[in-house]
């Protein structure tokens, strides 16, 4: 684990970064033109070092949650990392490639052309989480190398064992004029965030985000946030209930619900509030018979989560709220010792000024509400800040539309949750105070590339045939007839 750092060596630490930045820059620009061969060279790298370290990756994240599946780390941190990096290989070539595009009349007509050519922003800042740490530092460097950039990094000081793994895996992968990660606190953090970059990806809390584009504005930095917020599940009556439910809870209950696309309220006819509370239960009755001893359900990251959410539990029980542990074994969770783990938990129509339906809850706690009539999903969805994702369960292409068409967020899944982020060429991104920008697949190619626009003019005197050299006369006046009419 990290020591704390010093003044001094966190003062040591941005002096390394503004050395790095500088030499990446300078590094950039004597490179030139970016081969197609030096961003594959350059992908295959960081594929290789995330496949030779899948097993010390394990362990790190293991250690930093104090109880986190290997399968889980492989599934959503090692292989969500090489996917995206392997879908860029593929494809960059294609991406590259310039984009003709209209020219407007009469230019065209005169021979005047127009283009788009795609150009690598210089470097690159990302600032990563510590839910997927791999995953989400490893996973936005296929869009980033693919277009042509250098990447500085800067992961969670909350899972500093995986911090220190993929130090040194990009040491190893990368000369530190390509890929360099800095390891510290809030200090390196903060410092991180105020440098110039051409582009930073920051994926984090809305909260820490505020201070990230105010850093990133000082230098008129181009931001991509990646945030969260209360993502809504809404299960209809024509739902086949077993079925989403099961999804529901997988959703909730992966990597103990510690996902910023997790399900982070429930929205239920009314008349099947104990059916689904009942499927619920028998939903994590089969994934997990058992939860304190089963190394495949995760722990909450660290003590300021665990107490923040058994702050929720305490408020609620304290305002008479109804509160459903799901624990199949019937376990005694207050004699766990110190590994943090809290069991998949319903609040059903908990009150609506309650710390869990204000705040995003990251974590294994679900609330639910109900409704009569679907026009109320609807309503309540807008009445609150727009989600990263939303989610609709059922088969009436009428309140489908109504969810596609009547309510903004990042993502839609339907008939699932989450999944919608493994897609590789849909844009992950939020909207609102779930973030700004996207990024995957192309359009995370386009994010952190700068589309140039070039135009090519004719051999002709096209200022004298239409009039624009002064001094202005007949042609002129035609010009400009032409230029306004409807």
């Amino acid at each position: 684990m990290n020591a704390p750092q010093t003044v001094n060596q966190a003062g040591d630490t941005e002096t390394r970064m503004q050395e790095v930045l500088e030499a990446q820059r300078e590094d950039f620009l004597r490179e030139g033109a970016v081969s197609a061969e030096s961003r594959i060279d350059r992908i295959d790298r960081a594929m290789d070092v995330v496949l030779k370290y899948q097993d010390r990756l394990c362990e790190a994240l293991d250690s930093d949650f104090s109880c986190r599946a290997r399968e889980v780390t492989l599934l959503t941190d090692v292989a969500a990392s090489v996917q995206p990096l392997k879908h860029a290989r593929k494809h960059l070539r294609q991406w590259m490639r310039g984009e003709k595009r209209p020219t407007n009349f009469p230019l065209n007509l005169l021979g005047g052309r127009s283009r788009i050519e795609y150009q690598p922003l210089g470097v690159v800042g990302v600032i990563s989480p510590w839910n997927f740490p791999v995953n989400l530092t490893f996973g936005p460097l296929a869009g980033i190398l693919a277009a042509g950039n250098r990447a500085m990094i800067k992961p969670s000081e909350f899972t500093p064992a995986t911090s220190e793994v993929m130090a040194g895996m990009v040491a190893e992968a990368f000369d530190p004029k390509e890929v360099a990660l800095f390891t510290g606190g809030p200090e390196v953090g903060q410092a991180f965030s105020a440098l110039a970059f051409d582009h930073l990806l920051f994926t984090g809390a809305t909260s820490v985000a505020r201070h990230i584009m105010a850093a990133a504005a000082r230098n008129l930095v181009p931001v991509t946030l990646e945030l969260g917020g209360k993502s809504p599940v809404i299960l209809s009556r024509s739902a086949d209930l077993n079925v989403a439910v099961e999804r529901i809870m997988l959703g909730k209950t992966l990597n103990a619900g510690q996902i910023c696309l997790a399900p982070d309220y429930l929205l239920v006819p009314e008349e099947q509030l104990e059916a689904v509370i009942t499927a619920a239960g028998d939903a994590v009755k089969r994934m997990y018979p058992t939860l304190l001893g089963n190394p495949e359900y995760t722990a909450v990251v660290n003590d300021r989560h665990y107490q923040r959410l058994s702050g929720y539990l305490e408020e609620l029980a304290e305002r008479g709220a109804r509160v459903i542990p799901l624990n199949p074994a019937d376990e005694d969770f207050q004699a766990q010792g110190g590994s943090r783990k809290l069991p998949p938990t319903l609040i059903p129509q908990p009150p609506e000024d309650s710390r869990i339906m204000e705040e995003e809850i990251f974590g294994p706690l679900l609330p639910i509400r109900t409704y009569t009539d679907f026009e109320e999903t609807i309503s309540y969805v807008n009445s609150q800040p727009r989600p990263l994702a939303a989610y609709y369960f059922g088969s009436d292409p009428t309140e489908e539309e109504a969810v596609l068409t009547r309510t903004t967020s990042g993502g839609v899944c339907i008939n699932d949750v989450i999944m919608h982020v493994m897609q590789e060429e849909l844009p992950f991104g939020g909207v609102g105070p779930a973030g700004m920008g996207a990024y995957h697949g192309e359009a995370g190619f386009r994010t952190f590339s700068h589309a140039k626009a070039i135009y090519r003019q004719s051999k002709l005197n096209v200022a004298k045939i239409g009039g624009m050299l002064p001094p202005y006369g007949p042609a002129t006046e035609k010009t400009i007839k032409m230029q306004v009419k409807k």
